[in-house]
């Protein structure tokens, strides 16, 4: 990639000026927007399997979500720091803007929202095994959100990168757990097996934590509770939308991957992230 030129703000008034208000026509290699961005990398990574027109579009869907994963990823990583230094405005605004996110990647279901069962047999027996169940990223972030499985890093094995970075996230706080510590340590009963169960298994409700969860909402952090809130909506959608795009391209055939397709997901949907914050609406 070619090295980006940096410019202040006098640079680009002087440029604005010596061009007359006109942008910028003449580069010396590349345009620096096509450097920055990586276009010519990134349109070279669409390789269909077939003529099928309808398989580009729903490739390129694909590789959209995927570059979310990664994104969001790495925003709840850096919003668990935040929680882990205590500094819970900034994580806030952190997660709530993961929110945006989200709703941005659930938006990319209405690109494959016309594929009806003819146009995707034109190209689904090409994709062999392949299936968005094995991908990673999305697992990482199941992951981060406490919705952990060990037998679901297993597809993985024979990619050690991919692998070892899963073995981490499944042993690692997600970030319910992160906000819990955050909670206990600004004074809130958070009970101690909480804080201290097996972090690689899928989280249990505890009445004490819904508890915890309906004095909150009386208090300075009722934002963070409904910033998360956000973020379980959106995180249901997102089911949702899966759900409704494989039952009307493919109805209740199996899963490309193995699964039984239309009823793995319809389980998936009833395992809730952060299911304290809603059972406590309750006792409010």
């Amino acid at each position: 990639m070619t090295s980006i030129r940096q410019l202040s703000e006098q640079d680009r008034k002087t440029r604005a000026v010596a061009n007359e208000g006109l942008p910028t026509l003449g580069f010396e290699g590349g345009t620096p927007y096509d450097d920055y961005v990586g276009t010519a990398t990134l349109h070279g990574l669409q390789h269909t399997l077939t003529d099928a027109p309808e398989e580009l579009a729903f490739l390129v869907t694909t590789q959209v979500m995927e570059l979310y994963f990664g994104l969001l990823r790495t925003e709840w990583r850096l919003a668990q720091r935040q929680l882990d230094e205590d500094d819970i405005a900034a994580a806030t605004l952190t997660i709530k803007r993961t929110v945006r996110h989200f709703e941005a990647l659930n938006a990319a279901w209405a690109a494959l929202s016309w594929l009806t069962p003819a146009q995707f047999n034109s190209f689904r027996d090409a994709l062999g095994e392949g299936s968005g169940f094995q991908s990673a990223l999305y697992r990482h972030v199941e992951f981060l959100l406490g919705s952990k499985s060990e037998a679901l890093i297993r597809p993985h094995r024979r990619n050690p990168e991919a692998y070892e970075e899963l073995v981490e996230a499944l042993n690692r706080p997600s970030l319910y757990d992160s906000v819990l510590a955050m909670l206990a340590r600004s004074g809130y009963a958070i009970p101690r097996a909480v804080l201290e169960r097996d972090l690689a298994a899928e989280y249990k409700p505890s009445p004490e934590v819904e508890a915890v969860w309906a004095k909150v909402y009386g208090g300075p952090l009722a934002p963070l509770a409904e910033t998360l809130i956000d973020l379980a909506e959106q995180f249901s959608d997102w089911r949702y939308r899966h759900l409704m795009a494989v039952r009307r391209s493919m109805g209740a055939k199996p899963g490309s991957g193995g699964s039984s397709g239309l009823s793995w997901l319809e389980r998936s949907m009833q395992r809730e992230i952060f299911p304290e914050l809603w059972s406590a609406r309750t006792l409010m």
